[in-house]
């Protein structure tokens, strides 16, 4: 068989594993985890048979990324199964360049973090092999109904297909969503800090692979993680499963209900907070996807009802013409770089505006990718305050065009906190990905393969641009939605099938199309139910705020 990568070619006989015929290839660069072949990724150890190419994944790529944490998240739980065997364990949300790690029944203190740390490091200087079985879906339930974790086994009643691979480390079983490193000496880079109970698994970040990234204290990010998990408790889910079980027992009407009414309370918080410290002007900023406009609008609503009438302003309306914006060094454009906005203008028409005169505005046109000139005449009266939305409205550079005692700054992100079990949790870019995709679709005529293609950019400058500057937010607001799955579900599902293997985004969307695999069907007569002033309203349609 021959095998290439980029224009090297080498034959290989029939078999040969992907580690071997990387290495053939001059292709095992320090710190390789797996290979791409045909839009999948596949282990070291995996044989092939017939013609293909293949790229090594490390992790400089975010399925490498993946994978390596995959990995070390199941070094760690061998390694709690060890030291606190009848402890229930919980995977939960992204903090920085790791993860959230808890034991709902037990607060842990420095000194057992000391020992998980010194365990997972013995655990990884054996190089204990991942050991890799295709197990039936009844004895995957079997074994985890033994092992008394009741949230696999609600899970895996819920998959259709009949067989599934599983791994195991020194006789411990588990269930990941995606592959492995080919034993526990690849993931020897990671560190642990200590956090309100619980601990932070730290991975690599960025180039430097061969440190674990510091440990950043957002107290604010922090935060709103809490409030999220205190809306979990009140609406009494946590996994997926969960929120299944009140779509087969016809309760989700009210669920919905309940999780819109959790909006509209912090919301109007938020809007008590402005109004008693007299702020004219509001910048809310948040990453791609994150429910900016709909937020901005239903903030003038509740300002109103505080007594301050309020003008919406977008950001977006200040692109430049996209063949206008330079190329990055990828090659794609980035759409989320300040240089794309022409902040010039910007300040020049929000500064005539709060000096009382009357100003043309522009308006975005996101299918051509022009910029309207002169698209609407607006007057700023005197009571009213501006809500300035944007995704660098937290730069300082941006927010210190105006004068600061001025200024209140609000930053909006979907930060998730549902799993799809204890150990294995729902990423909240993945849930913006599909706002995107469905968005991108239905009102900027862009096709998903498309989206999908503009995601690692897109990523990238949020990570430069945009998350470094939330904790300057004297407001968080998190605009998940805890049944937005399933709808979501409905939209993209058959959009995502559709991809071909032989695409580059093959990869993304399967993986997105592996969580959705979970969800149920959501009736359509339900989506009647979601308010028209709903966060989700944004990317589905059906949304009633009008523009100012």
């Amino acid at each position: 068989m021959r095998i290439h990568y980029g224009t090297r070619e080498a034959e290989l006989p029939q078999g040969t594993s992907v580690q071997d015929c990387l290495k053939a290839l001059d292709a095992f660069p320090a710190g390789t985890l797996a290979a791409l072949k045909g839009g999948m990724a596949v282990e070291l150890g995996e044989p092939i048979r017939e013609d293909c190419g293949i790229t090594p994944l490390t992790l400089d790529h975010e399925e490498g990324r993946r994978i390596y944490e995959r990995s070390l998240r199941f070094v760690m739980l061998l390694t709690l199964k060890h030291l606190f065997p009848y402890e229930q364990v919980r995977i939960e949300y992204s903090v920085g360049y790791g993860v959230f790690v808890r034991l709902p029944g037990r607060m842990l203190h420095r000194q057992d973090i000391v020992r998980i740390e010194n365990e997972m490091r013995r655990i990884i200087s054996q190089d204990l092999p991942f050991e890799k079985k295709r197990w039936t879906l009844e004895e995957a339930i079997d074994y985890f109904a033994e092992e008394q974790q009741p949230d696999k086994v609600e899970l895996l009643e819920r998959r259709r297909l009949p067989y599934f691979t599983m791994y195991s480390i020194d006789g411990m079983w588990e269930y990941f969503y995606g592959a492995m490193t080919p034993s526990t000496g690849y993931v020897k880079v990671f560190t642990l800090f200590e956090l309100r109970g619980g601990f932070v698994l730290q991975l690599p970040a960025g180039a430097d692979h061969d440190h674990a990234a510091p440990y950043l204290y957002r107290p604010k990010h922090l935060a709103i993680f809490q409030q999220s998990a205190r809306w979990c408790d009140i609406l009494g889910i946590r996994n997926v499963t969960d929120v299944s079980a009140m779509i087969d027992q016809h309760r989700l009407r009210n669920f919905i209900r309940v999780n819109e009414a959790l909006h509209e309370g912090a919301l109007s918080e938020i809007a008590a907070r402005i109004s008693r410290e007299y702020k004219h002007i509001v910048l809310v900023a948040g990453p791609s996807c994150s429910g900016k406009t709909t937020f901005a609008g239903r903030l003038a609503v509740h300002l109103q009802v505080q007594g301050h009438p309020a003008r919406r302003i977008s950001m977006d309306d200040f692109y430049f013409d996209r063949d206008q914006i330079l190329p990055g060094e990828d090659g794609i454009t980035d759409l989320e770089s300040p240089e794309a906005v022409d902040f010039a203008l910007m300040a020049e028409k929000i500064n005539a505006l709060l000096s009382g005169e009357t100003v043309e505005m522009p308006a975005f046109d996101f299918a051509r990718g022009k910029r309207v000139e002169a698209a609407q005449t607006v007057t700023l009266r005197p009571d009213e305050v501006l809500i300035l939305e944007g995704i660098h409205g937290l730069n300082p550079d941006i927010s210190s065009l105006f004068p600061p005692e001025e200024v209140y700054r609000v930053f909006v992100s979907a930060l998730t906190c549902l799993n799809l079990d204890d150990h294995n949790r729902i990423r909240t870019t993945d849930v913006r990905l599909l706002r995107r995709v469905v968005r991108d679709y239905l009102f900027r005529g862009t096709d998903p393969e498309e989206t999908l293609s503009m995601w690692g950019s897109v990523r990238r400058g949020e990570e430069k641009w945009i998350f470094p500057y939330q904790e300057n937010a004297d407001s968080m607001f998190n605009t998940a939605l805890h049944y937005e799955l399933p709808v979501l579900k409905g939209y993209v599902y058959e959009m995502l099938r559709e991809i071909p293997e032989s695409s580059p985004n093959y990869l993304l969307a399967r993986r997105l199309i592996k969580t959705l695999n979970y969800l149920p069907d959501v009736e359509k007569e339900l989506l009647d139910e979601i308010p028209p002033l709903s966060l989700l309203r944004e990317f589905i349609g059906g949304c009633t705020l009008e523009k100012n």
